[in-house]
């Protein structure tokens, strides 16, 4: 961490450039003896990358930022909210992968206090400085393996164990639970015996049922999207717990929060009922469909689906409470007979359970993206092709 950073003349030459672009900065002498341009640049790179992913940062004066890719790999703030309400007033915590601290800071507005591991010890050195910053007084930053130093902690020291394992190790990507680090899998005897419960921060690639299987004392699971992307997942412990596991399916998206719950004992036995188009149709949000609720979703609302396999839904009646896109169905054409005459020129296009990707249909069709169409490509309860074309209205 250099210090010289933070000098005040400086601090404003990267305010006044940080719309700039940082390769621009990072070619020019830089203004001062102490400060190289790569430094300047990297400065700049990070606020640019926290504007929209984590604001209370970028805009506070003063937040020294870290290499890019402890910002790639951070929580965004609207995750880290959602992470807060997990934890009770008063608690203790002990975050074992500290790295940004996003996760930390806004766990530690709940907690009385929060212990951040973190290996990189200028990481760490930036986080503790960030913290005096952000005023976050109960954060206690430790340069420290959080495997070790939980080894050496009392029974019982802490509340909750916060946790997101490495999914690069060696310098490559890894999908199995077991071969993330910490290994949470064999570590779960040791984190029992210093917390009530564990937090584990994971992979949207990660199967919920695998994980499941391998994690004892299950009590939630969180699958968060935002803007209709998975984000990741949460799985919540709490020793001593043998009862069935809660999903929780949770959407942000403009500044709001919807969240649908259920269990996998629940969905095994919704039965869905089937119908062609009617006046709406709905394409559930990722977080649902990660979570695998294709069933409950569907009997929650009262809604048809359109094939067992497509996981799209209608209704005559609408329901502007469905946590993902709403459209209203234009007409229904069976897709022979986009081959006989074609009149769409633009649309939004999507496919579900069909033959042919987008991109083919465009290239067939010669349809141009955009405009206010959208059209979905799929299969009916018939078995057949068809094409439902609408407009969005939520």
């Amino acid at each position: 961490m250099n210090k010289h950073i933070l000098e005040k003349d400086v601090q404003q030459f990267i305010k006044a450039n940080r719309e700039k672009s940082p390769t621009e900065i990072a070619l020019k002498k830089s203004p001062f003896p102490n400060v190289s341009s790569a430094e300047l640049a990297s400065q700049i790179d990070g606020w640019q990358r926290s504007v929209k992913k984590l604001p209370t940062w970028a805009y506070s004066e003063g937040i020294y930022y870290p290499d890019k890719i402890n910002l790639e790999q951070c929580s965004s703030e609207h995750t880290a909210l959602i992470k807060q309400t997990l934890i009770a007033k008063g608690s203790r915590v002990i975050d074992l992968t500290g790295g940004f601290s996003v996760d930390s800071c806004y766990i530690a507005q709940e907690a009385d206090v929060v212990i951040h591991c973190e290996l990189n010890e200028k990481l760490s050195e930036i986080v503790a400085y960030n913290a005096t910053i952000l005023r976050v007084p109960n954060l206690i930053c430790k340069a420290t393996d959080g495997i070790e130093l939980l080894k050496q902690s009392e029974d019982d020291a802490f509340d909750y164990i916060y946790v997101d394992p490495s999914r690069r190790v060696n310098q490559g990507k890894v999908f199995l639970l077991e071969d993330c680090e910490p290994n949470i899998v064999t570590n779960q005897e040791l984190f029992f015996s210093k917390s009530r419960y564990i937090i584990s921060k994971l992979s949207p690639l990660l199967d919920i049922s695998t994980a499941l299987s391998s994690l004892k004392h299950v009590r939630y699971v969180y699958v968060i999207s935002l803007d209709n992307d998975c984000k990741e997942l949460l799985f919540i412990q709490e020793r001593g717990f043998e009862g069935e596991t809660k999903i929780h399916a949770i959407r942000l998206f403009a500044d709001q929060i919807q969240t649908f719950e259920f269990t996998y004992d629940l969905e095994r036995s919704a039965m869905s009922r089937f119908s062609e188009p009617q006046n709406y149709l709905y394409d559930a949000d990722v977080a649902i469909t990660k979570a695998g609720a294709f069933k409950s979703i569907g009997k929650a609302f009262g809604l048809s689906k359109i094939h067992q396999h497509s996981h799209l839904y209608t209704s005559e009646n609408f329901f502007p409470e469905f946590p993902g896109r709403v459209f209203q169905i234009q007409q229904v054409l069976p897709y022979s007979a986009l081959k006989k005459n074609n009149p769409f020129v633009q649309a939004n296009i999507a496919t579900r359970n069909f033959p042919d990707k987008v991109d083919l249909i465009r290239k067939k069709y010669k349809i141009k993206d955009g405009g206010k169409t959208y059209l979905f490509f799929t299969t009916d309860s018939n078995n057949q092709l068809i094409i439902i074309d609408c407009i969005r209205i939520r």
